[in-house]
């Protein structure tokens, strides 16, 4: 019989602060930006990129959007590596830019990502096209009141 090993939740924050911080890494060095350039480009310390990129601290989805903006990346690549996001379905510039509203707080920001989600998810059950790659297919008829 195989033996099951359970992770508790900080072990799990843990290895999910590492991913992220190693795929900053990776992103920083294919771009050939040093550790110090792409703190300037973020807006973010020296010192709190390198625990980042050493699984150290898990950034919130603002740095991450500041370290993707430095990066010239999609921080919903970022927010998805982080565990902030799933693969979700929609427009991902939408869900960015919830998601880097300073004017609201994370709760906020996850409500309204998961309404904008649902109804995609109620328009294309209701048959109508949905876009997956940004582009804005809008239906003629909102299915919630039927015009």
């Amino acid at each position: 019989m195989e033996r099951v090993i359970v992770e508790n939740p900080k072990e799990q924050a843990k290895r999910g602060s590492a991913a992220i911080g190693e795929f900053i890494r990776e992103q920083r060095e294919q771009a050939h930006v040093s550790l110090r350039q792409l703190s300037r480009l973020a807006g973010v310390s020296n010192p709190y990129l390198s625990q980042i990129e050493r699984g150290l601290r898990k950034p919130s989805a603002d740095i991450l959007q500041q370290i993707a903006k430095g990066l010239r990346i999609s921080a919903e690549q970022l927010y998805v590596r982080a565990g902030i996001l799933e693969a979700r379905l929609g427009d991902p510039e939408v869900i960015a830019a919830i998601l880097a509203d300073e004017g609201l707080a994370e709760r906020q920001k996850q409500v309204l990502v998961d309404i904008y989600e649902s109804f995609r998810r109620e328009n294309a059950q209701a048959g109508f096209p949905v876009a997956t790659d940004g582009q804005h297919d809008e239906p003629s008829v909102d299915p919630a009141i039927g015009q």
